[in-house]
């Protein structure tokens, strides 16, 4: 149960998105929980939990519904059972193609194909650091090829960034929009890292919010992941820019520990909360 402090809190954001007009969806990412990628029901499993918590969506890991693409017909409908939108099926990889700095075309292709056969929105693409100018406009390259096959399969894209895309001023996410067609490439922010990366997240939010799908969301304290809203970063400055946008995307709840941990529920439920709390919705 909420205390009186805290809905008290939540009253003006959820006042002003109300008055916005905007209509922020809610979602979590699976990877919070252990998944068994061979096994389909481990994942319906977990999006029983997520539906329970209160989210409207989720995202998954490529690799938990790889599968599942040869005969996806049981799966998609297994899937929408679960009465959650299927926000995203993200490709994230440990290393990626010398060329593109993201993965493997073939591989983005299947993702592709896949999520669609399975009913994803979007398909989310992570990628290597492009120090220089040269390595840059090749992986701006590679996102327009990969964005401009999603739209012609009616698929979503959205690139997601880590840490390093955010130092140095943003010259690496900078130079991704810049280069990067805006009708086909979009952005899945990761929140946490653009923070750890040294970015004011409300303001690249307030300037690039047209491009923007959706938000990770994630907390640390003194370096140390938890759960979102017991950590050090301040959400509000982000939360007025959504409600100034009038905003529609996503914002997601992401665990992603570096120690492997799988918090699940223990992370996810305060994370709905603070999302509730401090957005509005």
């Amino acid at each position: 149960m909420m205390s009186r402090r805290a809905l008290l809190i939540g009253a003006p954001a959820a006042a002003l998105a109300a008055k916005s007009g905007a209509t922020v969806h809610v979602g979590c990412q699976t990877n919070a929980w252990p998944i068994e990628p061979k096994d389909l029901s481990s994942l319906l499993q977990v999006l029983g939990v997520i539906k329970q918590i209160g989210f409207e969506g989720f995202e998954t890991g490529f690799r938990n519904l790889q599968d599942q693409f040869a005969q996806p017909a049981a799966a998609r409908e297994n899937l929408k059972k679960s009465g959650l939108r299927f926000f995203g099926i993200h490709v994230f990889l440990l290393s990626y193609d010398k060329q593109t700095s993201i993965a493997p075309w073939e591989l983005l292709k299947q993702v592709a194909d896949g999520g669609v056969s399975l009913g994803a929105e979007r398909l989310i693409v992570s990628g290597a650091s492009t120090p220089d100018s040269a390595a840059l406009s090749r992986k701006a390259e590679g996102l327009n090829r990969i964005g401009k096959y999603c739209r012609e399969k009616g698929i979503g894209f959205g690139y997601h960034n880590h840490q390093v895309e955010f130092q140095q001023n943003g010259f690496q996410i900078r130079g991704l929009l810049r280069q990067t067609d805006p009708e086909t490439v979009h952005l899945v922010v990761d929140a946490g890292h653009a923070i750890e990366g040294g970015a004011n997240i409300a303001e690249f939010f307030a300037a690039n919010s047209r491009r923007i799908d959706g938000m990770h969301l994630r907390d640390a304290r003194a370096g140390q992941e938890v759960p979102l809203g017991q950590g050090d970063y301040n959400w509000r400055t982000l939360a007025a820019a959504i409600r100034a946008a009038s905003w529609n995307g996503w914002l997601l709840a992401e665990e992603e520990r570096l120690s492997g941990e799988k918090p699940g529920e223990t992370a996810a439920r305060p994370a709905r909360e603070t999302i509730r709390r401090v957005f509005g919705v």
